[in-house]
């Protein structure tokens, strides 16, 4: 008998004969995760296992938040062929809990002598006599005391609900625009989490932006990791482009002539890292900015997709996922970013092409992309 964690996985049961692939994958994203508490992890009989932890609590937070993971049960494994060991470490189970409760038998093994509805009137039965305060129910009960029979027997009461989505790096690479707001570190986890490995790339305006803001990002990068098994970050420096967009160029349209700099540098990034996309977190109508007219022209620069999973969001909507995620104490802290330094009093909301263009005609473009690039520090987290 031991204790391990059972870990379910959800969508990639639908991947048919892809499914190994996925599965193999999901493994080496969840040893990444329990790598520092001694976990060790493997595939058998249909089920993810992981044990010999140092810190089951510890194990099973990390555990959660590896996408492709659907829940995690602590477990105990047994020998399957002892049923009155099975019913005592069912009524053990039990112990401390109150109210209602069902027994959920499931038998992979068909050869197994007792049938699932014979394990669960069995199994329910002696934890009544044991316990007589208790009530079984067949619907919503308060506790659910699990039994699966494999190649070994596995008793849970507890499932821990985890991410689900699908194991990064299954499907492709993309870069995140990675500001110190609540909405960037959303988009990205987003994205992540339907199999995506992203990098980011976050634009630092020193001395107008301080050290504290780059860190606050570096923090945020930090819990986007763990369920993105490590990020590289690309901090770049981008006062010198500011500094030339705001002397040069119309101040209605410095924002919107900024972010279309950005993604520029942001995709040659994305190249060098061998994305296939990049990722915003834009939401129509948030800011002057994220106008239709004005997406369209940030868009125009780049040849990659951009992903904008937040585009039909409100804030209220963002927040919510910012606090499930555990990015919005971070994002809320009260130090500046580059998309604040120099904003206009009035920028544009419907840009006219032309105007743009002839403020870009103004600037050395290429000296100033090559210059940031240059410049470019990259921290993995």
């Amino acid at each position: 008998m031991r204790e391990l964690l059972l870990v379910r996985f959800g969508e990639i049961f639908l991947k048919g004969l892809n499914r190994p692939y996925f599965l193999r994958e999901l493994v080496k994203r969840i040893r990444h995760a329990v790598k520092d508490v001694g976990g060790q992890v493997w595939l058998h009989d249909g089920r993810i296992f992981v044990s010999d932890f140092t810190d089951q609590e510890e194990c099973i937070r990390r555990v959660t938040k590896v996408f492709g993971v659907h829940s995690v049960c602590p477990a105990i494994e047994m020998p399957k062929d002892d049923f009155d060991a099975i019913a005592a470490q069912a009524v053990k189970m039990m112990e401390g809990l109150n109210g209602t409760f069902k027994v959920d038998a499931r038998r992979s093994d068909k050869k197994y002598p007792m049938s699932s509805p014979e394990i669960n009137m069995e199994l329910g039965g002696r934890i009544l006599d044991a316990r007589p305060d208790l009530k079984v129910v067949m619907k919503n009960p308060q506790h659910m005391l699990n039994i699966e029979i494999r190649e070994m027997c596995y008793l849970y009461v507890r499932v821990v609900m985890a991410v689900g989505g699908m194991p990064v790096g299954t499907n492709g690479r993309a870069t995140l625009l990675l500001s110190g707001g609540i909405d960037s570190p959303v988009a990205g986890w987003m994205i992540a989490k339907r199999g995506v490995q992203i990098n980011a790339v976050h634009f630092h305006s020193y001395p107008y932006t301080s050290d504290r803001a780059k860190e606050k990002v570096l923090t945020l990068a930090k819990i986007l990791s763990e369920s993105c098994c490590g990020i590289r970050v690309h901090i770049v420096p981008f006062t010198h482009i500011q500094m030339e967009i705001h002397d040069k160029c119309p101040d209605e349209y410095t924002t919107l002539i900024m972010r279309r700099y950005m993604m520029r540098i942001a995709e040659r990034v994305a190249q060098q890292e061998d994305c296939q996309a990049l990722i915003t977190g834009e939401s129509i109508g948030q800011v002057a900015s994220q106008t239709m007219q004005a997406l369209g022209t940030t868009d125009s620069v780049v040849s990659m997709p951009v992903f904008r999973p937040l585009i039909g969001f409100d804030k209220s909507e963002i927040i919510d996922i910012a606090n499930k995620i555990g990015t919005f104490e971070t994002s809320s802290l009260p130090y500046e970013d580059c998309c604040t330094v120099f904003t206009p009093r009035h920028p544009a909301t419907h840009p006219k092409m032309e105007k743009i263009l002839w403020g870009e005609e103004r600037l050395d473009s290429e000296a100033l992309i090559q210059e940031a690039m240059d410049g470019i520090e990259v921290v993995t987290v």
